[in-house]
């Protein structure tokens, strides 16, 4: 019977550590990657408007001659200004994204207008072209203002094609052969949610099963107490290696704001992943002092 009992209690231990694995990683997915709230945190958190020179300064050098290049200005002060509407408009689209994803709507449609964007641009730049007229040829400076404007417009023109009116993204912008694949994602998607849910079940049944099996607060406080222990201190471990290790690789072709940004993220990812390790330790050493303590004060129980 004891041997019974013994092996018994050995797989309930092991299948505990076990769905406490799969559980971290789906708790870790569930507030980071699959929460939409998380990810429109992350948007906040990027500089776009540092990162947009960064990208674009070298290229936009070799486009625009020296003399004009005081309207670089112009397009990172319109992206300045108006970060917070360009980070409220990527925000609804991932809401929007992430309904389809998890299956909440039957439709994908993203959509993003540029237009206000571009005519602030248009506004900056034609304000530092007059102010800056005297940094213009000798030819054009000394045009007259509609064949002035005529000229700025035709500079405009050329510069505002590389910038969309209008960002657009439904499901007839992906091809018909990535659709299965798609649709495969949120089938899959709604497994994790249910998997998540059936999971703590799982795991409330298992320590239900080791309780009934000790029949002694001692025993069962001293199993789970160790069981969390080791499970949260491999889990702490485990996400102090990422957070210390892997932000250090090099990324030389990465623009230093984004790199900054991506050690965040990093971050914020393994957050959850600490918090649950955390929270089993000290639960886990909670239970083994209650095990150690609860038989001191209840001599009578039956010790194993």
């Amino acid at each position: 019977m004891n041997f019974l009992k013994g092996l018994a209690l050995t797989i309930l231990t092991l299948l505990l550590f076990l769905s406490l694995a799969v559980f971290g990683t789906l708790f870790t997915l569930n507030n980071t990657l699959l929460n939409p709230d998380f990810i429109v945190a992350q948007v906040d958190r990027l500089d776009v408007a540092t990162l947009a020179r960064e990208v674009t300064e070298g290229q936009l050098s070799g486009q625009i001659p020296p003399e004009q290049r005081f309207l670089e200005e112009a397009l990172y002060s319109t992206i300045e200004d108006n970060e917070p509407w360009l980070k409220e408009q990527v925000s609804a689209a991932v809401y929007s994204g992430y309904d389809y994803l998890l299956g909440k709507s039957e439709s994908l449609s993203l959509q993003i207008s540029l237009e206000p964007l571009k005519a602030d641009l248009r506004d900056r730049m034609w304000l530092l072209f007059q102010e800056n007229i005297d940094s213009l040829p000798p030819e054009v400076a000394a045009a007259p203002p509609g064949v002035l404007e005529q000229y700025f417009e035709q500079f405009y023109q050329e510069f505002a094609e590389e910038i969309p009116s209008e960002f657009e993204f439904d499901e007839s912008s992906i091809p018909p052969e990535v659709m299965p694949q798609l649709q495969l994602v949120r089938e899959y998607l709604s497994y994790v949610q249910t998997a998540y849910y059936a999971l703590i079940g799982l795991m409330v049944l298992l320590v239900l099963g080791i309780i009934l099996l000790h029949r002694s607060v001692k025993g069962a406080t001293r199993e789970l107490g160790i069981t969390f222990l080791i499970y949260g201190a491999l889990d702490y471990a485990g996400v102090w290696a990422t957070r210390n290790f892997l932000p250090s690789v090099p990324l030389p072709d990465m623009p230093p704001s984004l790199q900054t940004w991506l050690t965040g993220l990093i971050a914020d990812l393994a957050a959850p992943m600490q918090t649950l390790g955390i929270g089993l330790m000290v639960g886990g050493v909670a239970l083994i002092i209650v095990s150690i303590v609860y038989p001191r004060l209840r001599p009578a129980e039956e010790e194993e």
